[in-house]
Order: structure tokens, then C-alpha cells, then sequence
């Protein structure tokens, strides 16, 4: 099975393919472990792009509503269960967990085939000119149609 560039979204989640290459590998032939945030970073960003048809229009109107807006990591838990090694394809799946007024919680797997390697939650807070602002409610809006049903 082959995955389009930026992955694709399947049941509310996005999935990302990431093939391990030499330079993502430590000198005992693992994954080194900051490359996990590497690819996690790809999969949240590519995500985003996928998430709508309109999202540019939307990235726009929130640009005029709060100039300078930006999505920063605030918080990141991981667990390393297995590694990765040279060769392996990765799914980076990616999917939302909970919008709040100024930040969305988002969860994150690295898995090989039908196993995973590593967990993550990373909660991304919405700033604007260096301060934490309310997400506007276009992009609010757009991050709550993933949202899976509790």
C-alpha cells in the first residue's frame, strides 16, 4: 500500500508514512530518540493540511483576526515501547483529543506494521504577538470536526 505524500486521513485519523533512513539512526543502529519528535512534527503539520479543503481561507481569516498567530508545543508526555531501525516504514498516526479555548490536545503513535513503538500527547496552545489567545472559532471549528466521538 502506498500513502500520498502528506499521508492520508482514515477514521478521523491521520496516517503518515516515514521510511527510517541512516542519518535517523544512533550509533547502535536504533532510531535515535529525538527523531520521534522529528517525524511526530511532519505528522501534526501534514494533519493540519489535510484537515480541510477550505483551510487556507481559514488560516486567512484567523491571520486577520489575530496577526502574527502561531501554534506552539506547550506540553509533550511520550512512552518509548520498541525501536525503530534502519529501513523500517513508519505509520505516524495523529489525531485530536480535545479543543480547548486556547489549545488542542492531540495524540500521537509511531507504529511498524500493526505494533507500536512510541505513544505521545502533545497539547499545542494558540498565541498571537508572544501570548496565549482564544483559538478563533473558524480553526476551532475545523480542529472539532476530527474530534472522535467520546
Amino acid at each position: 500500500m502506498t500513502f500520498p505524500l502528506d499521508g492520508e486521513i482514515r477514521d478521523g485519523r491521520h496516517h503518515m508514512q516515514v521510511r527510517v533512513y541512516y542519518e535517523d539512526t544512533d550509533f547502535s543502529g536504533i532510531v535515535y530518540h529525538a527523531n520521534y519528535l522529528r517525524f511526530m512534527e511532519r505528522g501534526r503539520t501534514n494533519h493540519l493540511r489535510l484537515m480541510g479543503a477550505s483551510q487556507q481561507a481559514l488560516f486567512d481569516q484567523a491571520q486577520e483576526e489575530m496577526p502574527g498567530f502561531a501554534f506552539v508545543v506547550r506540553s509533550m508526555a511520550l512512552d518509548f515501547f520498541r525501536p525503530a531501525r534502519m529501513d523500517d516504514v513508519l505509520d505516524v498516526v495523529t489525531w485530536p483529543v480535545a479543543v480547548k479555548g486556547a489549545s488542542i490536545t492531540l495524540a500521537q503513535e509511531v507504529r511498524r506494521g500493526g505494533e507500536v513503538l512510541v505513544k505521545a500527547e502533545v497539547r499545542v496552545a494558540f498565541i498571537s504577538e508572544g501570548r496565549a489567545k482564544p483559538i478563533p472559532k473558524s480553526l476551532r471549528l475545523l480542529m472539532k470536526a476530527d474530534l472522535a466521538p467520546d
